[in-house]
């Protein structure tokens, strides 16, 4: 009976809408058995309904988004809800039309920078990491605050310093 009343509510929000009426079968039985404590894998569900786990997965996370999944078990059963939502597909459109808006905002937003500045600041991070790193001691050196040497400084010494004995 629960199964019956999720897939109504399904319906009602436009998930069956160019599906196939297995994968929101098994997803209803699934969270059904779950509401009533029964033990059930998907992998149960799945030898039953014939369908991919991907699939399940699938109608699961769409009836996640769902405002019914929302309700405790007590207000599913009491509560019929007579509010409809947008399909998942609709809504996957509306968040792709806003990503898309908000890339060309900001490309607009960049507009405003000119390239030369852009290029400048590429051609200076790539130097940077085209120089040769300092290794060793010379390495834990600009670690511990000896940088302020210079690195030339550094790097112009032919020997390493004398150590003292231990």
């Amino acid at each position: 009976m629960t199964a019956l009343r999720q897939l109504q509510r399904m319906k009602r929000d436009l998930i069956h809408t160019g599906r196939r009426p297995s994968g929101l079968c098994g997803a209803a039985l699934l969270v059904a058995a779950r509401m009533h404590k029964f033990r059930r894998t998907i992998k149960e569900i799945i030898s039953v309904v014939k369908v991919c786990e991907a699939t399940l997965r699938k109608r699961l996370n769409e009836f996640e988004d769902m405002p019914n999944s929302q309700l405790t078990i007590e207000e599913f059963i009491k509560v019929d809800l007579d509010q409809e939502c947008d399909p998942p597909s609709f809504i996957a459109g509306q968040r792709n039309k806003r990503m898309k808006l908000l890339e060309w905002s900001q490309q607009s937003c960049l507009g405003f920078i000119s390239t030369g500045e852009i290029h400048e600041y590429q051609d200076e991070i790539e130097m940077e990491q085209s120089r040769p790193k300092l290794r060793m001691m010379y390495g834990s050196y600009a670690k511990t605050g000896m940088a302020q040497m210079g690195l030339a400084a550094l790097a112009s010494h032919a020997s390493p310093p004398a150590r003292t004995p231990c």
